[in-house]
């Protein structure tokens, strides 16, 4: 399986696990697109979200209400 953009420029989250646990990739660098994949599966799914809906999904996490 082909990336869903080939210009998507993946960085893994500053929270994943040391040993390849919890490891979540995000790619931001397109207008308009934010994909979310896991790292220990980069030719598997991706999830993708407009900005204003990453942005209120993290608001939320950062809150305590996720």
């Amino acid at each position: 399986m082909e990336s869903i953009h080939p210009d998507l420029i993946w960085i893994k989250s500053s929270y994943s696990g040391p040993n390849g646990d919890d490891c979540v990739e995000v790619a931001i660098n397109l207008p308009g697109i934010v994909a979310v994949r896991d790292s220990k599966d980069p030719s598997g799914p991706a999830l993708t979200f407009s900005p204003a809906a990453w942005n209120n999904f993290l608001t939320g996490i950062r809150n305590g209400e996720i």
